[in-house]
Order: structure tokens, then C-alpha cells, then sequence
């Protein structure tokens, strides 16, 4: 058992390095349908459960790091995030993607109102935990978690769903795109406005064509901490002087007004955000699936079952949708997978379709991860009104 906290970070990255670069140099299809990410949830969870770690020997180096790198990770991914180029996704695709959003956040207070009783009264917040996640990314659940406050052992319901649901919807969504052509002409969709951003997207990448050097690194590394340090700082002022918001919602607010300003800079355009901010992802998730053990989860089953329910509501009222907006298979798909998935699974299922709209993913996946915290915490709120 590793009682010192050193050592447990050190397994933690470590278990995260072995998968991504499994996932790079083995080239296995196996990953397109679990990606890391995933994995590294399943795999700490299970390393936790057996005790490979002691919990309270450990909690100091946890406490230390979680918060601070989460900070630092949203500053980071908000630096991709250059408005200017996500409006030229073009309006079909915006509002496919908040068709999208809003089909999630109705179907998790659906699933809420017929499943509160097996799930319990006070589901409401890791739901709207998991709701964060499934509107943009992992980062967006643990910014709801610490808005709300939500301790590791309800975290673990949502972690569980978020790992064998997505997991499944991610194989479903890669398994759909073979009924693309079908879909596309049942809705009648037109599919010119995707060709044309798809070219206008691969000239821009072209452009600059930058590569991260130590120079870039340490800067936005250096950056992201000074953001993360003084923000939680200032967080903290702003919630003693306006206590309708707590310290972290501030926090947040503060980290993501910070970044969206920084994405129109020029250091938006320094390489090295997206790795950076990728090795704080992997980082920041394996420290909160390490503070889960699958012991905890005897009602598992029903969060599993709430999980397939709200993904099925989501998929009714996307198809829905797409028939009554003419909204093609490709648009649909990215656009849930950007909302479910994030930057960790949006970008492959648009690579599936063509290596040219890797991009869209991308950016769909960012969009998601502006409004993923927002979105969580509204449908979360609405959800406590039916607790």
C-alpha cells in the first residue's frame, strides 16, 4: 500500500503516460472505442478500490494539487478557444450543437424527475456533476463538483456513469456513421455548408503550422499557475465582498473570463496549450477517480440504467431535431460527442468521417467546454426544485 504522497502522484501520471502512449504506439482500434481517459478513470477507480493507496496517508498531496491544477487546466483549454473562428462553424452547426445542449440538460432533468427514487433526492447534484461533464468535458465535472461541493464518495456514481455509458455511446455514435449516408437523405439534409467550413478549416490550420518549444511550454505553464493562484485569490475576495456566488463559481468565472480574453492575444496562438493542458487533464482526472472505490457504489446499477435513460432521451429529441432543421448525420453526431465526450472524443468521431473535420470537432468540443460548467450547474439547480 503507498502511503507517501510523492510516490501516489508519481503511480498517478504515470498510469495516465502508460495509456496515452499505448494509445500512440500501439495504434490499436481498441482505443478508438475506450479511450485513455476513460480508462484512466476505470483503472484508478479499480486501483482504489483495492487499496493501493492509503486514503488519509494521501489526502494532503490530493488536496494540494486537485484544485490548483484544475484552475491552471481551464486556463489552458480556454486559450484554444478563439471566438472569431468558432462563428465560423456557421449557424446550422451552432445550432446543432446547442440542439444538442439543451436535449442533455432536458433529459437529465427527466431522468431525475422518474429515477429520484432509486437514485435518492439529493442525486440532483452529482447529476448536475456529471450533467458538467457530458456539456463539454471532464474538466467541466469537477468545476461543478467543487461549485457545489460534492464529496468524493457521491462523485463516484457519476464517474461510474460517466465511464461505462459514455463508453457505450461513443462505440454507438462511431458505429452510426455507416447509416450517415440514409440519415442525411431522411432528413434531408444539406451538407454544402459542412464542405465549406471543413475548407476554410484546413486553410487556417495551415497557417500556422507552430511548434511548442521550451519557450512556449514554460511561459503558458507559468502562465496557468499565476491564473490559477491569483484567481482563487481573488475568487475568494469577491465572495466575502458578493456571497451570492461561493469562492469556487468565482473562481471559475474568474479562470474562464481570463482565458476567453487570453484566446484573442497572441498567446493564444502560442503552441503548447493543447498539451499542456491535455497532461493537467490526465492529471486532474486521475486524482479524482483515485478518491473512488467501486465498494461505494451499491447503487450502481440504477446510475448506470439513469445513464442509458438520459442518453436515450438526448438521441430521441436530437433526431427529432435534425428531421423538423434538415440537420445532417455528421452535425448531429460531433455536436453530442462534443457535448458527452469533449476534446478527449469529439475530434475522433469528425477524423471518422474525414481527417479535414478533425477540426470541427475540436472546435465543437471547446464550445462545449465554455458553457459545460454554466449548463451543469443551471440544470443542476433546476433538478434540486424537483428533489
Amino acid at each position: 500500500m503507498i502511503t507517501n504522497g510523492f510516490t501516489y502522484i508519481a503511480v498517478l501520471v504515470f498510469i495516465a503516460a502508460l495509456l496515452v502512449w499505448l494509445q500512440r504506439y500501439t495504434k490499436s482500434k481498441f482505443f478508438d472505442y475506450a479511450p485513455p481517459i476513460v480508462l484512466l478513470y476505470l483503472i484508478t477507480m479499480i486501483l482504489c478500490t483495492l487499496g493501493a493507496w492509503d486514503m488519509e496517508a494521501t489526502k494532503p498531496a490530493y488536496s494540494v494539487l486537485k484544485n490548483n491544477l484544475l484552475y491552471a487546466m481551464i486556463f489552458l483549454m480556454l486559450l484554444r478557444c478563439d471566438i472569431r473562428k468558432i462563428i465560423k462553424l456557421g449557424p446550422k452547426m451552432l445550432g446543432g450543437f446547442f440542439a444538442a445542449s439543451v436535449s442533455i440538460s432536458v433529459a437529465f432533468i427527466a431522468t431525475f424527475a422518474i429515477m429520484k427514487g432509486p437514485l435518492g433526492s439529493e442525486a440532483w447534484k452529482a447529476l448536475g456533476a456529471l450533467c458538467g461533464s457530458w456539456m463539454g468535458g471532464s474538466g467541466n465535472m469537477i468545476a461543478v463538483q467543487a461549485a457545489l461541493d460534492i464529496g468524493e464518495a457521491d462523485m463516484a456514481y457519476a464517474l461510474v456513469v460517466d465511464s461505462i455509458d459514455y463508453s457505450i455511446w461513443v462505440m454507438f455514435l462511431l458505429w452510426a456513421i455507416n447509416l450517415a449516408p440514409k440519415f442525411n437523405k431522411w432528413v434531408k439534409a444539406d451538407t454544402t455548408t459542412l464542405d465549406e467550413v471543413s475548407r476554410r478549416l484546413e486553410e487556417d490550420a495551415k497557417s500556422n503550422e507552430d511548434k511548442a518549444t521550451f519557450v512556449n511550454l514554460i511561459f503558458l505553464l507559468g502562465l496557468a499557475l499565476v491564473i490559477s493562484a491569483f484567481g482563487q485569490d481573488i475568487g475568494a475576495a469577491l465572495n466575502s465582498a458578493m456571497p451570492f456566488l461561493d469562492k469556487a463559481t468565482w473562481t471559475v468565472l474568474l479562470i474562464t473570463l481570463s482565458g476567453l480574453i487570453g484566446a484573442v492575444t497572441p498567446v493564444g496562438r502560442m503552441a503548447g496549450s493543447t498539451e499542456l493542458s491535455n497532461l493537467l487533464l490526465y492529471s486532474v482526472v486521475a486524482l479524482l477517480a483515485s478518491r473512488a472505490s467501486f465498494l461505494e457504489l451499491t447503487d450502481a446499477p440504477a446510475w448506470i440504467l439513469a445513464g442509458f435513460m438520459i442518453l436515450a432521451i438526448h438521441g430521441i429529441i436530437l433526431v427529432l431535431l435534425a428531421k423538423i432543421f434538415h440537420l445532417d448525420m455528421f452535425t448531429c453526431g460531433v455536436a453530442s460527442l462534443a457535448n458527452i465526450g469533449g476534446s478527449a472524443s469529439a475530434p475522433i468521431l469528425a477524423g471518422a468521417y474525414s481527417g479535414a473535420l478533425v477540426p470541427v470537432g475540436v472546435l465543437m468540443a471547446l464550445m462545449g467546454y465554455v458553457i459545460g460548467t454554466a449548463g451543469g450547474l443551471i440544470t443542476a439547480n433546476i433538478m434540486s426544485l424537483l428533489a
